[in-house]
């Protein structure tokens, strides 16, 4: 008989600032306990990353436009999808050191074991990272 998977968590938040501190929050408190010491930073940068370029260059009015969350494990990893409603692809650039934005994907990309952007089937743009977990704890 196969193993049967964990349930994936999903939560959706409005796109507005204030989000990344709660979303940063809920995929934080549902990681098993054993696993917060050694994923629980590293996906909170990266909870943080993409959930603040969703809002910024995914959405078009605040009030009315959520972002949309999953996290689950699979394959020795933890997976995290950051859904908006754009249509735009996000795109790994270096800026020059001068620049006070556009580094969110260079630590997505120096974090994540694999990363990548998807579009959605009925609207939007997913961007899906995975952080590696040893199964033992």
């Amino acid at each position: 008989m196969p193993e049967i998977p964990l349930v994936p968590a999903h939560w959706h938040f409005p796109a507005h600032p204030t989000s990344v501190r709660r979303a940063r929050q809920a995929v934080a408190e549902s990681l098993p306990h054993a696993l917060r010491p050694h994923l629980g930073d590293d996906l909170s940068l990266l909870t943080s990353e993409l959930v603040t370029n969703a809002i910024r260059h995914g959405t078009l009015r605040e009030d009315e436009d959520l972002i949309e969350l999953v996290l689950w494990p699979a394959d020795g990893h933890y997976w995290l999808a950051v859904s908006d409603p754009g249509t735009g692809k996000p795109e790994l650039t270096h800026p020059d050191t001068d620049s006070e934005n556009g580094r969110g994907l260079l630590l997505v990309n120096h974090l994540a074991t694999a990363w990548t952007v998807r579009p959605r089937p009925t609207r939007g743009t997913s961007v899906i990272a995975g952080l590696p977990f040893h199964q033992g704890g």
